[in-house]
């Protein structure tokens, strides 16, 4: 991989802190509450890179994933920037706290195009900091949960950049909110284990073109890894082949 850039500095001798206002406030809102009915077990932490620019690929089950990345990032030293649904950010105060910690909106329904997701990805990548991309892009539909079919952000991110792309599973926060579960099930106490992966190696793809063709092998390798994490996590053998939505006949936006 090549060298990350290094964090900015706001004086000579002095590293600004990634741990801006409005992420400790955030921190310290949502954290205490979720630790009330969440018990985390984080293996392989020490492969998140704890300085320099990285993007992180998780799988996607429940709607509070987002939740559990954040905090388990934030616990190893880093603030969790993610690419998230623009939909977030019209909500108010929620909107608010997106956009002052640094959060990218994203169309996902590709009609909005005053903004460039991948852009704003490239940029926090600039600036030495983590950013988190869903590479499956919604809520699996893998009816087992297993990752699907992915979509290329993630991947070009990181060869643009030539920065790390971690991959990292979770499993367990299916049982405190099933996927697009209307219950909220917080007790009994749940545990959520979150697994950090080496990171993807794309050296086969530098230097290629920047084609879908490319790109889909790329991502086709890093959704495989991140089924391998959850595969241990689950004690089972991830299937070979990923789901596709569009064999199925499903949408890949919205609720199925």
């Amino acid at each position: 991989m090549g060298t990350a850039p290094k964090p900015q500095k706001t004086s000579p001798g002095k590293t600004r802190s990634e741990k801006t206002a409005v992420f400790r406030f955030i921190a310290g809102a949502v954290i205490p509450v979720f630790e009330v009915f969440t018990r985390f077990v984080i293996v392989d932490g020490d492969k998140m890179p704890n300085t320099g620019a990285f993007v992180l690929a998780p799988n996607h089950f429940t709607e509070i994933d987002p939740v559990v990345i954040g905090r388990v990032v934030w616990k190893l030293g880093r603030a969790p920037r993610f690419l998230a649904k623009a939909s977030l950010f019209r909500i108010p105060f929620v909107g608010w706290m997106l956009r002052k910690s640094g959060q990218v909106p994203v169309e996902r329904t590709g009609t909005d195009r005053t903004s460039d997701p991948l852009a704003a990805g490239r940029k926090i990548a600039e600036e030495g900091l983590a950013v988190i991309v869903y590479p499956e892009g919604s809520l699996t539909r893998d009816p087992d949960l297993w990752p699907m079919r992915g979509k290329l952000g993630a991947v070009r991110i990181a060869l643009e950049a030539d920065i790390p792309l971690i991959p990292v599973a979770h499993w367990g926060d299916q049982q405190i909110m099933p996927r697009y579960g209307k219950g909220f099930h917080p007790f009994p106490r749940h545990t959520v284990t979150v697994k950090f992966g080496d990171p993807v190696d794309l050296s086969a793809f530098r230097g290629r073109p920047f084609d879908s063709t490319m790109l889909t092998e790329a991502t086709t390798l890093l959704m495989h890894d991140i089924a391998a994490l959850l595969g241990e996590l689950r004690g089972e053998t991830p299937p070979a082949k990923l789901w596709d939505p569009a064999e199925h006949n499903q949408s890949e936006i919205g609720r199925f």
